[in-house]
């Protein structure tokens, strides 16, 4: 079998570890321990879950799906700067809870690149300043609570000074317009939960690290006081979106991010101060948000998640900020009820809101509409990541064992007589004792009629530790039968070890006769065999700018003569075809810079040169003009094919 899963989606590399503590002093290296755990609010033996290992299982899978869309050249996650931040954030998340350190590298990659200034556009909508600075004063917190993540993770100094110094950018924001508090952005417009609630997280976090500081905490202090009486904190309890200009509460939109930043700052501010009415509170708040204040049949709901509603890119992450408070209020009260609603998350989430390509959406209790679908994409990954990084246990199981499928959604267009293989990788990962082979028992079935060949087997995995799991495959070929029906058929896996180890995937297989499909659904996503950095807001809307692209691969019948596509397109387009999906030659282009979407045409491209050895063909999207940020945008696609 072989060492490493090769999920043509995934395409994370799986790297070292770098050197920790890099030119920190002792006494340094002792406080960032002690702050983590603090933070962690450590339950020593006895007390693991029996579901632990699975749970860490299920964030590795999560984490490793996030770690594929990160740019590693650009070093953020296109095309979002504060999402990106709380992305990171996440995965530092992730490090500390489960132990896994592989994604150090890409913490070190964002810090030295993304340091700088850059134009507007270049990496936000906004021009950077330098250090993580903007004109959005949130967008620059959400970087400093990230970097004081990455120091807990890794001990490193220089990231905690470098939040020092986002977090003096942006008391230059606080003045005394109504009574207080710190601006939303540099024109100084607003004054809102979002920009307070990161400032007291932010400069109580710092005197938890800073050792003798008096400056952060009474910045934090005095921030708390403030926001505490705004009234911005309805008599509900929770937490509405901002003041207005006669700098009373505006009563809009209780957003979860809110709340749970209002948890999170009056925790850490306990946490530096021992004053027991902040504890009180931070249970009052988040009480509020989970007894229905937030929640809808006890899963926690944005006021999007309905199915006449699409989340915008901010709102899709919110729900995910939430749980990242929680799970500490959680940690550090050891209440029972926080930690079954922290649960109850994270297994809704897999059972109803997680796909065969363990992607997580935006609406945690499933469901989908034709005009509002349940959305995929990083930041719905992301925002779910977070709860099931607050189900693992502390400390984490250092024993685990996972599974994932490859392909995870593929695509069988059967031919009229005879059947269809088609090879599905099964792909592990294990961390335990080095001292410790784990054989994991591979348990394969596929639907009635169908074949699979080997049925079962075993592969043998050599851990060593928990900071770097170990992989492997094991492969199998299914055999598709010409009397499949055309729809969905789940080819399922189990993988278990004597230890009590156990995981269970699926490979989702589409058969299909006729190709159809609106970009920005459900139904294009088996078609879809690399995303790379594209994107998609909504229902037809698929878009590639700059140096990325996206890839359709149509696995025509093994009797194909002849075939063509239909593709809806606009924009600053190049479209190539290929029958090997390495090898390209251009079939459609734009050559004028457009960007408003004014060329949008259905353009008509004939495969039959493109036929590959086994009938199938890729179609690839990318930008014409890729200094713009106006690359192609795809709405619909069609092909069709003929024996």
């Amino acid at each position: 079998m072989s060492a490493v899963p090769t999920r043509r989606r995934v395409r994370a590399a799986l790297v070292g570890l770098v050197a920790m503590l890099v030119g920190l002093a002792p006494a340094a290296v002792a406080h960032a321990q002690t702050v983590g755990t603090q933070r962690a609010g450590v339950q020593r033996a006895g007390t693991e879950a029996a579901d632990g290992p699975t749970a860490v299982a299920r964030a590795r899978v999560a984490a490793d799906v996030l770690m594929s869309s990160y740019d590693p050249e650009k070093a953020w996650f296109p095309s979002s700067w504060w999402n990106s931040a709380v992305a990171l954030q996440t995965i530092g998340d992730y490090m500390q809870r489960t132990g896994d350190r592989r994604y150090l590298p890409q913490l070190d990659n964002t810090f030295r690149k993304d340091q700088g200034k850059f134009p507007a556009g270049e990496l936000s909508g906004d021009e950077l300043w330098g250090n993580f600075t903007s004109r959005a004063i949130d967008d620059s917190e959400w970087w400093g609570l990230t970097w004081i993540q990455a120091y807990d993770v890794t001990g490193d100094a220089r990231y905690l000074r470098m939040a020092v110094k986002i977090a003096e950018f942006t008391n230059g924001y606080w003045d005394d317009t109504c009574g207080g508090g710190v601006w939303w952005n540099a024109e100084r417009t607003y004054k809102n939960a979002v920009t307070n609630g990161l400032y007291i997280r932010l400069t109580a976090e710092l005197h938890n690290r800073v050792p003798g500081d008096k400056r952060w905490l009474a910045r934090s202090q005095a921030a708390w006081d403030w926001f505490a009486g705004s009234g911005m904190i309805n008599s509900s309890g929770l937490v509405n979106d901002g003041l207005n200009d006669d700098c009373h509460s505006n009563g809009q939109t209780v957003w979860t991010y809110n709340q749970g930043l209002a948890v999170g700052g009056a925790l850490e501010l306990w946490r530096a101060t021992g004053d027991p009415t902040l504890l009180s509170t931070a249970r009052r708040l988040a009480d509020a948000a989970i007894d229905g204040g937030l929640t809808t049949d006890g899963v926690l709901t944005e006021a999007c998640d309905t199915l006449d509603r699409t989340c915008d890119d901010n709102a899709k992450q919110f729900k995910g900020i939430f749980l990242r408070y929680l799970m500490d209020l959680a940690d550090t009260t050891r209440a029972d009820r926080y930690k079954a609603f922290v649960a109850r998350q994270a297994e809704t989430i897999w059972a109803q809101d997680h796909d065969a390509a363990d992607r997580l959406g935006t609406r945690w209790a499933g469901g989908t509409s034709t005009d509002h679908p349940n959305v995929f994409d990083w930041r719905t990954q992301a925002s779910a990541l977070s709860a099931l990084i607050a189900a693992v246990p502390v400390p984490a199981p250092k024993r685990s064992l996972a599974a994932t499928t490859s392909p995870a959604q593929p695509v069988v267009m059967p031919v009229g007589n005879g059947s269809t293989k088609l090879t599905v990788n099964v792909g592990l990962s294990a961390t335990g004792p080095a001292s410790e082979q784990v054989t994991a028992r591979v348990t394969v079935r596929a639907p009635d009629g169908w074949t699979v060949s080997p049925a079962s087997g075993t592969v043998v995995l050599s851990p060593r530790g928990n900071t770097h799991p170990v992989y492997g495959t094991f492969p199998v070929q299914v055999t598709v039968p010409a009397t499949a029906e055309d729809g969905h058929h789940d080819v399922t896996a189990t993988v278990t070890a004597d230890s009590g180890l156990s995981f269970g995937t699926r490979s989702e297989v589409t058969v299909a006769h006729k190709i159809d499909f609106d970009t920005g659904t459900a139904a294009e996503m088996p078609w879809l065999w690399d995303a790379d950095g594209s994107q998609s807001n909504g229902v037809q809307n698929r878009f590639a700018d700059g140096n990325h692209y996206f890839v359709y691969r149509f696995p025509f019948p093994a009797d194909t003569v002849t075939a063509r596509a239909t593709v809806t397109i606009d924009n600053e387009y190049v479209v190539e075809a290929s029958s090997d999906g390495e090898h390209w030659t251009t079939v459609a282009k734009e050559a004028q810079r457009v960007t408003d979407g004014s060329n949008k045409a259905d353009q008509v491209i004939d495969l039959t040169a493109y036929l590959g050895p086994d009938k199938a063909t890729y179609l690839r999207v990318s930008d014409s003009f890729p200094d713009d940020g106006w690359g192609g945008r795809v709405y619909h696609v069609t092909a069709a094919s003929t024996e």
